[in-house]
């Protein structure tokens, strides 16, 4: 175990003990990850390389952070979120696992720039990101670190829409493989893990009961479909709203009413965005709203509701409870907004399912694996994950359910290949 001495910035080094409790619990769910974090300790595929991390500090990450750490990676990580660290978990990768960490659970915003930019002064050659604010740091505010970096993976929806318009405008100077896009992470974390979670925080922080209640769900991608899912599943009145004609009409023949936002506005009693986007939920809509609904938010940065025009609206405003502020309108109506307006799994409850997160980390560690194999190879845009190591996921997955599945004949292979034989 490591000394006091390891470098980082976390709330309390007392609360180690917990995390190690917290960490391992998480560790039991995640059969993939451990059989990977097996190979890298006896193989050590990232030998001394450094590499900085700006992940949601959890369990789970704590997980990745260690697997990575037995591969050989010389690693500090830092928050993708200033409410979404669980200071526990901070404090034993810094006193227990040796890992430095810069990362405490409400910090401002001055706080997590500059702890972004202490985990930047390890001058890492892979960044792990969540959301892109470490490469977008790299590219604005420490060019120098650029030469030496060989590429970065990213997480989540947000964060591959940043990436993907810097490498549009021929700014993206590294390459970056997009974790989201694997399969066995959108299929599952976005939509199972993000449903799941995002419930479970407004829950905690409301206590409100789901059935019968009309729920408004911002947004039918990945993590949409989950959320609307599993408010359904507890008996909501699930509405969608979007912008995109094809999700529009499988969100309807998913049996979901789809409406405008406008519209929406009108009947909604609790209002969640999925989006990525900036003031999904406007000034417009809130003023149609009507009294006592809730406001939440499970995309990645705190822009999908109008936050500003919510605080200008307002003659008053108060917490009422954790997670949850009131704000009264001149006509006397209230609005609650939870979480102030970030990641509301994350802020008031304990993020995605670790069994989940297995694979979405799994899809990590072999992304990192495979821009240390193609060192040089890779051109600096934003890549997919390979489909082999998607399919390994799965596979391995699987193997841990005790679940076996089919595999084509030889017959059948080259029937699958070819071109000749029809009618």
């Amino acid at each position: 175990m490591a000394s006091q001495k390891t470098a980082g910035d976390v709330k309390d080094l007392s609360l180690a003990q917990d995390g190690v409790n917290r960490i391992e619990w998480a560790g039991r769910e995640m059969p993939v990850l451990k059989l990977i974090q097996d190979r890298f300790q006896k193989d050590k595929p990232l030998a001394g390389v450094r590499m900085a991390a700006c992940l949601h500090v959890t369990s789970e990450t704590a997980n990745l952070a260690i697997a990575l750490k037995e591969g050989g990676a010389d690693l500090v990580v830092c928050a993708s979120n200033p409410l979404s660290t669980q200071d526990e978990v901070a404090a034993a990768l810094v006193q227990e696992y040796g890992i430095p960490t810069y990362s405490i659970k409400g910090e401002n915003d001055e706080t997590y720039y500059k702890h972004l930019s202490w985990a930047l002064d390890h001058k890492p050659e892979i960044t792990l990101d969540d959301g892109a604010d470490l490469v977008t740091m790299v590219h604005t505010k420490r060019p120098e670190l650029l030469p030496n970096m060989i590429g970065g993976t990213e997480e989540t929806t947000t964060g591959v829409i940043r990436l993907t318009a810097m490498a549009a405008d021929n700014k993206l100077l590294y390459p970056v493989i997009a974790v989201n896009e694997a399969e066995t992470k959108h299929f599952f974390d976005n939509r199972y893990g993000t449903g799941q979670s995002t419930l479970d925080g407004i829950t905690r922080a409301t206590n409100i009961l789901w059935a019968g209640r009309r729920v408004v769900i911002c947004g039918y991608g990945w993590c949409g479909r989950g959320v609307a899912s599993r408010a359904k599943g507890m008996g909501a009145h699930a509405i969608v709203t979007e912008i995109n004609a094809v999700r529009a009409l499988e969100a309807v023949m998913d049996g979901f009413t789809v409406m405008t936002g406008m519209e929406a506005a009108k009947v909604g009693e609790v209002f969640i965005t999925v989006t990525g986007g900036l003031h999904t939920i406007s000034k417009e809509q809130m003023e149609l709203m009507p009294n006592g609904a809730i406001l939440a938010n499970s995309g990645h940065f705190n822009v999908e509701i109008d936050i500003p025009s919510l605080q200008e609206m307002a003659v008053s405003h108060r917490e009422i409870r954790p997670f949850v502020e009131e704000y009264v309108m001149a006509n006397g109506k209230k609005l609650y907004l939870l979480g102030e307006g970030r990641l509301i799994n994350l802020t008031a409850a304990e993020g995605h399912p670790s069994a989940v997160m297995d694979m979405s980390f799994a899809n990590q560690a072999l992304g990192v694996e495979y821009i240390l194999d193609n060192k040089g190879k890779l051109s600096p845009q934003v890549y997919g994950v390979p489909q082999e190591t998607d399919q390994e996921v799965g596979r391995l997955k699987l193997q841990s359910m005790g679940i076996q599945i089919d595999t084509l004949t030889a017959a059948q292979q080259k029937y699958s290949e070819s071109w000749e034989e029809g009618t």
